[in-house]
């Protein structure tokens, strides 16, 4: 089960936007079942899902702290079939003093996840915070492969450096050394003689994982996130569905898997 991460200490990068489209295109283009796990308080991923993150009992953080709650309780369907959504609000900002005095608190996603496997998901997709916090050690310790949304501005590249760093650190300590960058996605893209530069410095730190396609502005992705929608099911003609979903197929790579039938869902 591939778990692919989207993290960046920084915020406005375009984290949320690339972890629901990536999440929507594995599930509609490879017919993969999907969860897309919210761990940010801002709740932004469910909310693009049409989701009122607000008015529920329960999500992510009682998930991750309280051992009677179980996957299926807090775990919702999208409009987007194979895709369900594990949504946070507010709550997480409690999580690290929650669970300061357990000796697994770094690995509590990860242990807790296990159920996703047992559950029949093909794919988990994190959304992460604006953070190198305790939230995010706890995605790399549960993720498999990070993908690093890099705005492109003057700072851009001291960012992604230092996320690198942070996932090998991570890797290195947690004795998963496979653990790694495997995509870093220029956003925020002008054509700019700025924006070009900074590209030109990505692409020689980052030479085999730069992703081709930069993510440019498209204000019918934004329209979409408005109304609680992928922009797939928004405007699946428009630039911004075109440049997310070549983001999404190179994050993706390898072949397509076999189409196979999708159970109906009980009501």
């Amino acid at each position: 089960m591939r778990r692919i991460a989207f993290i960046n200490e920084k915020g406005g990068t375009c984290k949320t936007t690339l972890a629901v489209n990536t999440a929507a295109w594995l599930a509609k283009e490879r017919d993969l079942r999907v969860l897309l796990v919210d761990l940010d308080t801002q709740g932004h991923a469910g909310k693009a899902l049409g989701l009122d993150v607000r008015t529920l009992s329960r999500n992510v953080f009682h998930l991750l702290t309280d051992d009677t709650v179980r996957l299926e309780d807090v775990v919702r369907p999208s409009a987007v079939p194979g895709l369900d959504v594990l949504p946070a609000y507010k709550e997480m900002a409690d999580f690290p003093v929650v669970v300061a005095a357990d000796a697994r608190r770094a690995h509590r996603l990860a242990d807790r996840l296990e159920a996703a496997r047992e559950a029949g998901y093909d794919a988990v997709v994190f959304d992460s915070p604006p953070s190198m916090g305790l939230t995010t050690r706890n995605i790399l310790v549960a993720a498999t492969e990070v993908v690093v949304p890099v705005a492109l501005t003057y700072l851009a590249l001291d960012g992604c450096a230092e996320v690198a760093d942070t996932v090998r650190q991570v890797g290195e300590a947690e004795g998963r050394p496979e653990l790694s960058v495997t995509k870093v996605v220029p956003t925020l893209y002008r054509k700019t003689a700025l924006a070009t530069a900074i590209l030109e410095r990505l692409r020689a730190y980052f030479p085999d994982s730069l992703a081709t396609t930069p993510l440019g502005y498209d204000v019918k992705v934004d329209e979409a996130q408005s109304h609680g929608k992928t922009i797939f099911e928004y405007a699946p003609r428009s630039r911004g569905a075109r440049m997310l979903s070549a983001i999404a197929a190179e994050i993706h790579g390898g072949p397509a898997p076999r189409k196979r039938k999708r159970a109906a869902r009980a009501d």
